[in-house]
């Protein structure tokens, strides 16, 4: 703890103090820690006075620029910095959010998923796309028990389940001219819902035959292809999609540190991380990698991609980039954080050093 107060951005300091020394973030004054992050307050100037940024709804910016960055992503990377979900400028995307778990007919809310040409099929899709990412953020902040949110989550699942109780959850792929791709009927679980089931305890308590279903879904080998699927006359790329074990080897984990991480932590907030020997292990070579001070430290073959998915770009980095790149203790620190909070959140036990 002392080495991450240190080194450490605001952010990171709050939510490590809150995670593992709750009884220090209750004293006075700590709540307003992580308004002093800079990226946080760099985005909250680029918010439009109705709750918006204007990259849209889905766009996560290259690298660690935050230009042109989407409201989803914003609002998310925002309560990863620790901001309270009721502050006045997430209050404000909260009800933006709201309006698209209801699908709102009004065209403006697409953003840019609205195609080009009116067509009945992408618009469908992208309704869908973007209430799955608003439950996602909603739920993030803490909505669970929201009945607007609760009845959305439970459509979602509905959606899903008959589609992980048939055979095309093992074979859901069709030929089509000289290529393999989705069949239309696929209603693959998305990365989106899983970050909302990891943030609603009590809703996946209720639906413990969708849990237990889609748990060997998940554990399942990733396939060769791209997912590509048809949508009514279209075939488009879906990388939203799940379609089976994110991470199964060193390898896959080394080539995006923000997606592992963040598929490590959902795997543990939903409670499959303990049931699943290959990501237990993947997370005991991470935790391995730490120095003498427990401090991790990337080894070479960690990469940083150019562009990281929408639904994990929030996750790093907490730090503040100085002069556009993360000093290597900052982005450490991230890490080590974050590392310690998998590890809280599958049951294991927290020594604060």
């Amino acid at each position: 703890m002392s080495r991450l107060l240190r080194t450490a951005s605001a952010s990171v300091q709050f939510r490590a103090t809150k995670a593992f020394w709750p009884k220090a973030a209750a004293e006075p004054g700590w709540a307003t820690v992580p308004y002093a992050s800079r990226q946080g307050l760099h985005l909250l100037l680029m918010q439009d006075g109705d709750g918006q940024w204007p990259g849209g709804m889905l766009t996560v910016p290259a690298g660690l620029s935050l230009q042109g960055v989407g409201t989803i992503p914003a609002y998310r990377r925002l309560l990863e910095l620790g901001w309270d979900p009721e502050s006045p400028a997430l209050s404000a995307t909260k009800r933006l959010l709201f309006r698209l778990l209801a699908e709102d007919d009004d065209p403006s809310f697409l953003a840019e998923m609205m195609p080009a040409e009116w067509d009945e099929d992408l618009i469908k899709r992208g309704r869908l796309l973007l209430r799955e990412a608003a439950a996602a953020a909603l739920a993030q902040a803490g909505y669970e028990s929201d009945p607007r949110l609760r009845g959305a989550a439970r459509r979602m699942v509905e959606r899903v389940m008959p589609f992980l109780k048939s055979p095309l959850a093992q074979k859901p792929w069709i030929r089509l001219g000289n290529q393999h791709v989705l069949a239309a009927d696929v209603m693959a679980p998305s990365f989106h819902l899983l970050v909302m089931l990891g943030y609603m305890p009590h809703f996946r308590s209720e639906h413990y035959e969708f849990m237990d279903r889609l748990f060997p879904y998940l554990s399942q080998p990733w396939p060769r292809q791209q997912p590509v699927q048809q949508v009514g006359p279209h075939l488009l790329e879906q990388p939203h999609l799940v379609l089976g074990d994110l991470l199964p080897t060193r390898n896959a984990m080394d080539a995006d540190m923000a997606s592992s991480l963040a598929w490590l932590e959902l795997m543990a907030r939903i409670g499959y991380l303990k049931k699943h020997d290959g990501w237990g292990k993947l997370l005991d070579r991470l935790l391995d990698d730490r120095d003498r001070k427990h401090v991790w430290t990337p080894p070479r073959s960690v990469v940083m991609p150019e562009r990281v998915p929408v639904w994990s770009w929030p996750l790093l980095p907490l730090s503040d980039p100085t002069f556009g790149e993360p000093t290597n203790s900052a982005f450490s620190a991230d890490v080590t954080f974050r590392l310690a909070l998998i590890a809280q959140l599958c049951g294991r036990e927290i020594e604060l050093a």
